[in-house]
């Protein structure tokens, strides 16, 4: 504890890091990919390890038979 937090006839405080906020901007992009699984497979490790690799992450699986949609984002740099 600071010595500088204790006031003369007052219970310590504790003290805390000061907090800096830098505001930036983040944009995404986002991929979706939809499969027929009556004509495809679904994705596989290796095509998940590739778009991994790439920058996306997966946020969401829907299924609506036949259909399977995989959806992706990614962070853009500005």
């Amino acid at each position: 504890m600071n010595s500088w937090n204790i006031l003369p006839g007052q219970p310590p405080r504790p003290s805390h890091t000061p907090l800096v906020y830098v505001k930036r901007e983040l944009t995404w992009e986002y991929k979706a990919i939809i499969r027929n699984l009556e004509k495809e497979t679904p994705l596989n490790e290796e095509e998940l390890n590739k778009l991994g690799s790439d920058g996306w992450e997966m946020t969401g699986i829907v299924e609506h038979e036949p259909l399977v949609y995989f959806y992706f984002k990614r962070q853009v740099e500005k």
